[in-house]
């Protein structure tokens, strides 16, 4: 019998990426372990690296405009299924089709990105949601955005925190705070600075308090006045800068998933976050959730954190209890069982 051939659209994939980034490697390293098939996927020169050896890459150059239109558009060679990991499917592709949507922000938040961006994203997830056989949405949030923009049913498939954000040691701890100069006592924000990423209410909440804001992130606009910006922070150092916080918060108005928040769960940190329906969905009552945009309500939060040393011992555990039922071999594994209902024998 011949063994199925999976093929992949994984040009969103690039080093120092994010959450969809995370989503690519962790879903196609765990996919490894639970399918039988040959694997493909069509890749940036940079992000080869980053694929399992077990996925051989199609190296494609993804260009800007027109050109990266087209690339997405391409189809990916003779294959029994084609996953769109980031929403794209080629045109023709030529067998049954699955479309990963992370989120609706281009139609929810269009004014968060450039023009010709919303442009080519929403004509990318509205060719997915007339054209793929199956939609995937990592939360229940997305896909009833789906569902209310386009009549389109999606399975969800929550995303879980990588594999290497796991508490640090002592020793690491140490470490980061010596790299970073950190002070003893801080609030960190993993985020880059851009306009779905309210850092500037969050800067305002931590000057009322009094305590300092550490940012780990690039930053596309202005950093708030006040703020210990780091700039880009590689992964592995993750661990211990949320380790190392006193709180950490996430002070997003727009997400799909949330997987920072919960990654920062997963390596031990109390985390305080804007009260919206997909971080309600992911973080549940393991994080303090405060309504979006309220300094005050966000600055009373932070203040009972910082003075409460038991309650952040306890807010970090239900954290810890809440990433630890997330795991990428279930996401694999409910990804596998939506190919397989579209007859793909994997």
């Amino acid at each position: 019998m011949t063994r199925p051939r999976l093929a992949f659209n994984a040009l969103s994939l690039w080093p120092g990426g994010s959450g969809v980034q995370t989503y690519i490697v962790e879903l196609l390293s765990a996919l490894v372990e639970v399918v039988d098939a040959d694997m493909v996927a069509s890749v940036r020169a940079d992000a080869c690296s980053l694929l399992p050896p077990a996925i051989t890459p199609i190296v494609r150059r993804p260009g800007h405009g027109m050109r990266a239109i087209a690339t997405e558009a391409r189809g990916l060679g003779p294959a029994t299924l084609v996953h769109g990991l980031d929403v794209h499917i080629p045109v023709r592709p030529g067998a049954p089709t699955v479309a990963t949507v992370h989120d609706l922000a281009v139609y929810d938040v269009p004014w968060a990105f450039k023009r010709r961006w919303v442009m080519r994203e929403r004509a990318a997830i509205a060719h997915a949601a007339r054209r793929a056989d199956t939609l995937l949405a990592v939360s229940e949030f997305t896909a009833q955005r789906l569902h209310d923009r386009f009549g389109r049913d999606a399975t969800v498939v929550p995303e879980a925190p990588s594999r290497d954000m796991v508490p640090a040691v002592e020793a690491e701890l140490a470490e980061v705070r010596l790299r970073y100069d950190l002070p003893s006592r801080f609030v960190l924000c993993v985020a880059t600075i851009e306009p779905r990423k309210d850092v500037a209410t969050l800067a305002t909440a931590c000057r009322d308090v009094g305590v300092p804001l550490v940012i780990a992130g690039a930053a596309r606009t202005t950093a708030p006045t006040g703020a210990h910006l780091l700039g880009y922070v590689p992964r592995s150092h993750l661990p211990a800068l949320y380790g190392a916080a006193t709180v950490v918060a996430y002070p997003s108005i727009y997400e799909g998933f949330g997987l920072p928040p919960v990654e920062a769960m997963a390596c031990g940190a109390p985390v305080v976050a804007f009260r919206i329906p997909p971080l309600e969905e992911s973080l549940g009552d393991a994080a303090v959730l405060t309504p979006p945009g309220d300094a005050v309500e966000l600055a009373t939060a932070l203040r009972k954190l910082l003075a409460d040393d038991e309650g952040r011992r306890q807010l970090a555990h239900a954290g810890l209890v809440r990433a630890g039922a997330l795991s990428w071999s279930a996401t694999a594994s409910a990804t596998a069982a939506a190919y397989r209902h579209l007859g793909v024998a994997c």
